[in-house]
């Protein structure tokens, strides 16, 4: 299968401000890609790329005043399968996990693992451990939180969320990954592209937020959001939380204009 990506994303910027865009495909998904990927700014400014602290590629640049518009249109391809599923996954105890796991067990700015632990032990305790516990968690995540846009802000945490019911997909995510991680198990904030591909359509394209779970010997999906195996993601970033795969960093003031998202199967 292939899949054409791209965006059209615009800023109004009053004064000259350093910014940086998680928007390239992440280097695990390098290999897959038939065009080039490279973040295109108009009018165009020096730029760099670097790899984070994460692993992901980010682009660095001073938007100059005036407009700033950041393009890309490139093909990947893709199995076409759904995301893969091991029921027989197990939980690996902290004494033996791989030492790039352990941060993924700790509390971050969105996901306060030490407040939400009691309520996360009371409620998942009991689970069969592995993947039926971290699939517990998402159904109970997606049964308990109801999706709206119009109720989205940028500064609601995991404990918000809890408390409130309500949120976007990275809220989703917030929850059920703190609820992991206070249940010893990795879970890592992940971003990228994920269209209407084998579901119907659901409207404009976004850019998605779903999380990974480290289980018997990798990390695996998982979408609280959505609660289903789906077709055709496309990573661009993992974190401990979307403060580390924010798709645009602004170092000062900017102004959304325009934002486009394009996701859609080649046929």
């Amino acid at each position: 299968m292939l899949i054409r990506l791209g965006y059209d994303i615009r800023f109004e910027i009053a004064a000259p401000v350093p910014m940086t865009a998680l928007l390239n495909v992440h280097p695990s998904r390098r290999h897959d890609l038939r065009e080039p990927d490279r973040v295109r700014l108009e009018p165009e400014v020096p730029s760099e790329q670097y790899r984070d602290l994460f692993g992901n590629l980010s682009t660095r640049f001073v938007a100059p005043q005036g407009t700033i518009r950041l393009t890309n249109s490139t093909l990947v391809e893709d199995s076409g399968l759904p995301d893969p599923v091991n029921l027989s996954a197990r939980e690996v105890p902290v004494a033996e996990l791989p030492p790039e796991t352990l941060r993924y067990l700790m509390a971050s700015r969105f996901c306060e693992v030490d407040l939400l632990s009691p309520i996360a032990v009371e409620l998942f305790g009991n689970a069969p451990r592995g993947w039926g516990r971290v699939r517990a968690i998402c159904d109970w995540v997606y049964s308990k939180v109801a999706f709206s846009y119009p109720l989205a802000r940028p500064t609601r945490t995991a404990l918000d969320v809890f408390t409130e019911r309500v949120g976007v997909c990275r809220d989703f995510q917030h929850l059920a990954i703190t609820f992991c991680r206070a249940m010893n198990i990795p879970a890592r904030y992940t971003a990228g592209y994920l269209g209407d591909i084998g579901v119907p359509p659901s409207g404009p394209m976004d850019f998605s937020a779903w999380f990974e779970a480290y289980l018997e010997d990798r990390w695996w999906t998982f979408d609280a959001r959505h609660n289903h195996t789906r077709i055709g993601r496309v990573l661009l970033a993992t974190g401990l939380d979307a403060t580390d795969v924010a798709i645009t960093t602004s170092f000062g003031s900017s102004k959304l204009s325009h934002f486009e998202v394009v996701t859609d199967e080649i046929v």
